[in-house]
């Protein structure tokens, strides 16, 4: 059972958020998805997989299966930031779709549907259109991850992706922000910590 703090969830992209799922936000890594129970934590706190449907996986996975499935996530997660690194800071090329071969056929094996489902609001019922899949196996785990790696890397422009400037940070975030000039995951971690290092140089200097 894997015991952590809660996931980070500072990327405003999220398929990058599935990639900061390894950090090292208070000095000590951290991988929330290190096991099975990990992962089913992590997706449901990134609201990747309902609730339900990862009670139902739970409840039927064989031993070790989740820890199998995990370990595949972890190998997504570590090729993916491996082409997000090399490409991020300039426009996505076409010439990299070669490269997204491995997400092409994790995408291939999806077994999603759309179904019309009845919604009531303040406006009263109707009807709405919604897009599920059927959960065969935990293997299915991996699809809505590569679903977001996916619209992560069509609908980005990379040229917005970086990585915190903090020293031993390894996040990576899309930069949004009117000047893009976003610089740390985080002003209350990284930001400070840097502010806090200049001013200690300064008053070295002094001295």
């Amino acid at each position: 059972m894997s015991h952590h703090p809660p996931a980070i969830f500072i990327a405003d992209s999220r398929g990058l958020d599935f990639l900061n799922s390894v950090a090292t936000p208070v000095d000590t890594p951290v991988d929330w998805i290190s096991d099975g129970e990990g992962l089913l934590d992590w997706l449901g706190q990134a609201n990747y997989v309902a609730a339900d449907v990862l009670k139902e996986i739970r409840a039927r996975a064989k031993p070790g299966e989740l820890d199998q499935v995990a370990d595949q996530a972890r190998q997504l997660r570590e090729w993916c930031r491996g082409f997000v690194r090399k490409h991020m800071g300039k426009p996505l090329s076409q010439s990299a779709l070669r490269e997204l071969d491995p997400l092409n056929k994790l995408l291939a094996r999806d077994e999603a549907f759309s179904q019309i489902h009845r919604h009531h609001d303040a406006n009263g019922d109707r009807l709405e259109l919604h897009q599920t899949r059927r959960w065969r196996s935990p293997e299915s785990l991996l699809l809505p991850i590569g679903e977001k790696l996916a619209q992560f890397v069509c609908e980005e422009n990379f040229s917005d992706v970086k990585a915190c400037e903090g020293s031993s940070c390894t996040l990576l975030f899309a930069d949004h922000t009117a000047r893009r000039a976003r610089r740390w995951c985080s002003m209350a971690i990284c930001g400070n910590r840097a502010k806090q290092a200049a001013h200690r140089e300064r008053l070295k200097n002094k001295g």
